[in-house]
């Protein structure tokens, strides 16, 4: 999910094993390839090395003689079916069982459904209903980068074999609801050649969208039409855990299957402690009798230095497990090992969201009390952001034993993976869980009518909200900048902003339709985490308020001149103020900043430059 340089994956060409590729350069839809023409992977010659794998999950297969064997088991086990085939086998799927349903979500913007399967065991096809049977909701998540796509190819066996092979008791305590293609239009934009450091499957999709925006960077902007069908889903059904399937890379090691979540340190405390307790010791173990290895999610401070450690990550509400924190809904990331063959990376997420269903029909319970819990603590304080520091405790790492070499090509060293087990023992932990930033927390945010992308934003999240009916006076906390220091880049479309910031108490005078943000409701730490302009994936920091970093009006040096002498002959504190100012010899000589000095201080000066328009109020 997060990416790394591709330097660390370059190795002299090596047979491969257990891998495969077009036997020619025809390259026909994925679903349609004989198996018996693929022997290997496009990229298997500059992919690292390793050993075949075996494992009991492997039971699960259906032979393409089979009914009902999915389009992955009808190739060989080594593609993945295009959007056409993937619908068309799960519509033949829904409606042969009765426990299935298919609604559409939204349309992507060049026009393709996003579906979502819902799972139940009375086939109930709306949310109501599905609220109404009393039993925990599970959201499960593929192709959010649709070249990871090892969740759809899990997700169609699973549902197959919970309506048609005896696996119809994991609805017994349970509702799943399934997205298999999230980013449907990338998942289009397929070929062989996408992808360069992953296995499999034979073709893969895009990583980005039609827009060409990054979906796991889009939570808390909530920038793409597919973001907001998401969104709106998720506040429609309220699953109570929702699972982001993904597929890795950065650094070669043993685990084919890691996941994590949000960190005992962020905002969903009780819900990290079901996660940890219950929820990881179970799945972990079901991973391991299958033949898995499953690890924790980490990455590693340096791709080319194992022993600089590993980074445990605390996510941002801009990616799906910060987000989930934020808003209190247990959320999973599954990011699975590229450099393992598809079909190990498939069965190992089948393990996976089988497990998942058995835990949270068991524990649903303590899970929905955890997220209670969560959603009205409304703590006194929060931190908007983060430092790192090397946590007291290391880890044992069951990485791949590497070699670096001086490289001819780029000059620098690069690193071999030998693709030999080794066990990394006691590395360093740098974890960002230094509360850095903290804040008091409002009684509510107050936005004047005008910023309308930012309220439909709140609006969209599920924020609550109220329109003030009259014009109304408030005293408030307000927010000033200075120093604005804008990227130098797009980043996400957007140019993202930060600034130094300084807070007043004003009297301010509300017109009629400004929207009231109250922070004790379920969403009051998502609001503050999007409105507090410190905060990581603030509203301000992605560039919704950027306009009030425009200056538009002036005042001409002859009128500033006359109007500084009277200001002094005025005002003999102000003449004092000035001479004092006049001691900094580089504003002494800058005539400009004199002028400005005056400027600011009149009553023609523009009180909403570098103001924030979003109030704070304790009462």
């Amino acid at each position: 999910m997060r990416r790394f340089l591709l330097a660390s994956l370059m190795v002299s060409p090596l047979l491969i094993c257990s891998t495969f590729t077009y036997a020619n350069n025809a390259v026909p839809a994925a679903s349609q390839v004989p198996a018996e023409q693929i022997t290997h992977l496009e990229n298997d010659s500059i992919l690292p090395p390793i050993h075949p794998w075996s494992g009991a999950s492997e039971t699960l297969l259906l032979g393409v003689e089979q009914p009902w064997a999915t389009p992955f088991e009808q190739q060989g086990y080594v593609s993945s079916p295009n959007y056409h085939d993937t619908i068309e086998w799960l519509d033949k799927l829904v409606d042969s069982s009765d426990v299935l349903q298919k609604v559409s979500i939204g349309k992507s913007p060049q026009g393709r459904d996003i579906w979502m399967i819902i799972a139940s065991q009375d086939g109930v096809s709306t949310a109501q209903a599905l609220s109404d049977n009393g039993k925990a909701t599970v959201l499960v998540q593929a192709g959010i980068h649709s070249g990871e796509i090892d969740g759809k190819d899990a997700g169609m066996m699973l549902l197959r074999d919970i309506s048609h092979r005896n696996k119809r008791d994991l609805l017994e305590n349970v509702n799943l609801l399934f997205i298999p293609i999230f980013s449907v239009d990338a998942h289009e934009r397929s070929s062989k050649f996408n992808r360069v450091n992953q296995r499999g499957p034979v073709n893969m999709g895009w990583r980005t969208t039609a827009n060409n925006l990054n979906l796991n960077r889009d939570y808390a902007k909530a920038d793409a039409l597919e973001m907001q069908h998401l969104i709106r889903a998720i506040n429609i059904w309220q699953p109570d855990l929702y699972i982001d399937i993904h597929v890795t890379d950065g650094i070669d090691y043993q685990y084919d299957v890691t996941f994590g979540y949000n960190v005992a340190q962020g905002y969903s405390p009780s819900i990290f402690t079901w996660l940890e307790s219950i929820y990881r010791p179970a799945v972990e173990h079901a991973l391991t009798e299958q033949g898995h290895i499953p690890g924790q999610l980490v990455f590693a401070n340096d791709n080319t230095d194992m022993t600089k450690g590993l980074s445990l990550w605390n996510p941002s509400p801009r990616f799906s497990n910060g987000y989930g924190d934020a808003r209190h809904l247990p959320t999973i990331l599954i990011e699975n090992h590229s450099l393992k063959p598809y079909k190990q990376r498939v069965l190992g997420t089948y393990v996976t969201l089988e497990q998942t269903l058995k835990t949270v029909a068991k524990n649903s319970t303590k899970l929905k009390s955890a997220i209670n819990e969560d959603k009205y603590r409304n703590p006194s304080k929060l931190t908007i952001s983060w430092q790192n520091e090397t946590l007291a405790e290391g880890k044992n790492f069951k990485g791949i034993d590497y070699r670096v070499e001086q490289s001819p090509i780029s000059g620098d060293k690069v690193v071999r993976w030998t693709g030999e087990p080794k066990l990394y023992e006691n590395l360093p932990i740098v974890a960002n869980t230094k509360a850095d930033i903290t804040v008091t927390r409002p009684v509510a945010y107050y936005i004047p009518p005008q910023w309308t992308d930012v309220i439909e934003r709140l609006s969209l999240h599920g924020i609550r909200m109220t329109r003030l009916n009259k014009p109304t006076s408030i005293t408030a906390q307000q927010y000033q900048f200075s120093d604005p220091l804008f990227s130098s880049a797009d980043y996400e479309g957007h140019q993202t902003v930060t600034a130094a910031t300084t807070i007043h108490k004003i009297n301010a005078h509300l017109p009629a339709g400004s929207m009231r943000i109250p922070t004790d409701q379920p969403l009051g730490d998502l609001a503050m985490l999007l409105l507090e302009p410190q905060a990581e994936d603030s509203l301000f920091y992605w560039g919704m308020f950027n306009t009030i970093f425009t200056r538009t009006e002036y005042i001409e040096d002859y009128a500033v001149e006359p109007l500084a002498a009277k200001m002094l002959l005025d005002n003999p504190a102000l003449q004092a103020e000035f001479d004092q100012a006049l001691k900094d010899p580089d504003f002494a000589k800058d005539s400009q900043a004199r002028l400005r000095w005056f400027y600011q201080r009149s009553p023609y000066y523009d009180n909403e430059y570098m103001q924030y328009p979003v109030l704070r109020a304790s009462k």
